[in-house]
């Protein structure tokens, strides 16, 4: 387990912005983060990040621990009984590439997914019509006494990019088995591909970016909203709603400060609201203390 302090999330988040937070754990492997578990208070502020997408720490940092799953929680496997077993470090394309190439079909959407299983895990994430929890047969859970146990999705209430357990606890991710059903492994590869075009034909994703900002209300989408209300390209601090696609925020000269990030989405929801009465509902996570 590697330790340090006052650790800079800017490098760590998509975004490229952030403040620095308190504690930040790279552990070896699952059994190394059960060990640091055991030895953390039972009120100490824990968050999970895999490749920091989805995220924004504010500039007055997080007082609290984070754990670094991507590169330590990785192991990928094929089971005997034909689940794949994934842990949440593991990243969402790898999954989808790891499926195809054991001729399954279905997981071609977590090539969309810029991020690991276990946030994949945490938000229900989804797209191009799938969505991780169609696939999750059970998953393996770490609390903070170190313990780990397996849990069935009759344990959680799974929704559009929400995911809870039914019972509060202080339990976190750690890995999951997905049962995806038999198919043509070369058609699968040829629809990501055909997923991986589009989005990079429609997705900023040269620049800084955190994924998309906000979900897709029922019966629409949040980028048309954004782009009819006429925001297209507006700027704050070095933050700019991308013109290439409305529901993201991009950070094109990573000199945008989380402040600047965090007013430029509440500038977003307040336009759209007062255009359309639609109230947009963020999907990125906002964490930390103002400065």
């Amino acid at each position: 387990m590697e330790i340090r302090s006052n650790e800079p999330m800017a490098q760590h988040v998509t975004w490229r912005a952030g403040g620095k937070v308190a504690c930040a754990c790279f552990p070896r492997d699952i059994d190394d983060l059960a060990a640091f578990m055991k030895t953390m208070r039972h009120d100490e502020p824990l968050l999970m990040i895999g490749l920091g997408s989805n995220l924004l720490i504010r500039d007055g940092g997080f007082d609290g621990t984070v754990i670094f799953t991507h590169g330590a929680l990785d192991t990928l496997r094929l089971e005997s009984n034909g689940t794949l077993y994934a842990e949440a470090g593991v990243a969402s394309p790898k999954v989808a590439r790891f499926a195809a190439n054991h001729d399954r079909s279905g997981a071609e959407f977590l090539a969309g997914i810029p991020g690991t299983l276990g946030g994949a895990l945490a938000m229900n994430a989804g797209c191009h019509g799938g969505e991780t929890w169609s696939f999750v047969e059970r998953v393996l859970m770490l609390n903070r006494q170190g313990e780990l146990f397996e849990r069935t999705p009759a344990d959680f209430a799974i929704a559009y990019r929400h995911v809870g357990l039914k019972a509060a606890t202080d339990e976190i991710f750690v890995a999951a088995w997905l049962r995806f059903p038999a198919g043509d492994g070369a058609a699968a590869r040829v629809r990501m591909k055909e997923l991986l075009d589009k989005r990079s034909a429609t997705q900023p994703l040269q620049l800084p970016n955190a994924g998309s900002v906000f979900r897709n209300p029922p019966g629409d989408h949040a980028a048309r909203l954004i782009e009819a209300a006429g925001l297209k390209g507006i700027e704050e601090g070095g933050a700019r709603v991308s013109e290439k696609h409305a529901n993201f925020i991009v950070n094109p000269d990573g000199k945008a400060t989380a402040a600047a990030i965090e007013s430029l989405i509440g500038r977003v929801q307040a336009a759209v609201r007062d255009k359309f009465g639609v109230e947009l509902v963020r999907e990125v996570r906002i964490l930390g203390a103002r400065t």
